[in-house]
């Protein structure tokens, strides 16, 4: 078994052979790559092998004097100089990518990081934090399959076509109506809504379909219609309620709704249709002869068998003293009546 001695004096020479291969392979990179992208990568080489022939050095020299003075197996020191000997070498490339970064030289970083460190995501991460978004989505997408993360550099590059392809390929509808939208492609840009839309539905979120359609597509007709059958279906009803009335701005016309809603509305939901009153009797002081009629209307309806209803008097006669006096000797003639 080879002493440690011996073990450097053989991996000096493989490293020197082997460094010979690759200056070979460099040169030969002049048939298909630029003469100055190659003799970058040379530089990079031939700097980083002579910190690498330094370290061999170092060890060798610190091995000689030491030598006579421990002695282990050799298979066991030669382990240990094999651990301590990569990691310094690892080390010395860690810093070199560090120092590239610092030095805003993000391709040099990137090849430290692909070539020396074999660690791809870095050398991807380094070139889109440069700014270099197509190397970058290259490197994502052959080296790392990383579909979306090269779906994202080919959004920052503009290269929306090639962002399409990938969002399509994950099945991310929305995105890839939102960028058919970018290069003014409505038509395609819509159909992807659409099916969103179409998705939300089936999966009763209604109200995010609505939000889609008005948002997305511009079509409040639409996210209407939406959110009043999410109403109707009691699909998140009380929220597609509320969004209904957000979205009209034209007050006589909310005041209409209003009524017109309610005048459709089973006795199981008057009392959630009370509680959206709330928020329309404060939206607009025109609102509050509509609202608050309504809310007699269900209040006088539902007392009879939940006598607590009329606490909500209060939110439709905030000013009025007089109503919550009237309200606590309610409250006091229903509990005489129950002791009775």
């Amino acid at each position: 078994m080879m002493n440690k001695q011996k073990f450097i004096d053989k991996f000096m020479a493989a490293f020197v052979l082997l460094a010979m291969f690759k200056i070979i392979g460099i040169v030969a990179q002049l048939f298909h790559e630029s003469f100055w992208s190659v003799i970058g990568t040379l530089v990079i080489f031939l700097i980083v092998a002579f910190i690498l022939l330094m370290v061999i050095t170092a060890l060798k020299d610190k091995e000689q004097n030491q030598r006579n003075s421990k002695k282990r197996s050799a298979g066991g020191g030669n382990f240990y100089l094999e651990t301590s000997l990569f990691d310094r070498i690892r080390n010395k490339y860690e810093e070199l990518a560090e120092k590239y970064i610092a030095e805003k030289e993000y391709k040099k970083a990137a090849k430290v990081y692909m070539n020396l460190l074999q660690d791809n995501y870095r050398g991807a991460k380094a070139l889109e934090d440069g700014g270099f978004y197509n190397e970058a989505a290259a490197v994502y997408l052959k080296k790392l399959k990383n579909k979306s993360d090269a779906a994202v550099c080919y959004e920052k590059a503009k290269q929306y076509r090639k962002a399409i392809d990938l969002y399509k390929e994950m099945e991310q509808k929305e995105k890839v109506g939102d960028l058919y939208r970018e290069i003014n492609d409505l038509k395609n840009a819509h159909a992807y809504y659409q099916m969103v839309a179409e998705d939300y539905v089936s999966n009763n979120q209604m109200v995010k379909a609505s939000l889609v359609y008005r948002k997305k597509m511009e079509n409040t007709e639409e996210a209407q219609k939406v959110l009043m059958k999410g109403w109707e279906d009691d699909k998140d009803a009380f929220n597609c309620l509320n969004n209904y009335f957000a979205n009209i701005f034209d007050v006589k016309k909310l005041e209409a709704e209003i009524q017109d809603v309610y005048e459709k509305t089973p006795a199981y939901k008057k009392i959630m249709y009370l509680e959206a009153l709330k928020h329309e009797f404060k939206k607009d002081p025109k609102l509050q002869t509509v609202t608050r009629n309504i809310a007699y209307e269900i209040i006088a309806e539902k007392v009879s068998t939940r006598s607590e209803i009329v606490n909500e008097l209060k939110h439709f006669n905030p000013d009025d003293a007089v109503i919550l006096k009237d309200i606590s000797r309610f409250k006091t003639g229903r509990n005489k009546m129950f002791r009775s």
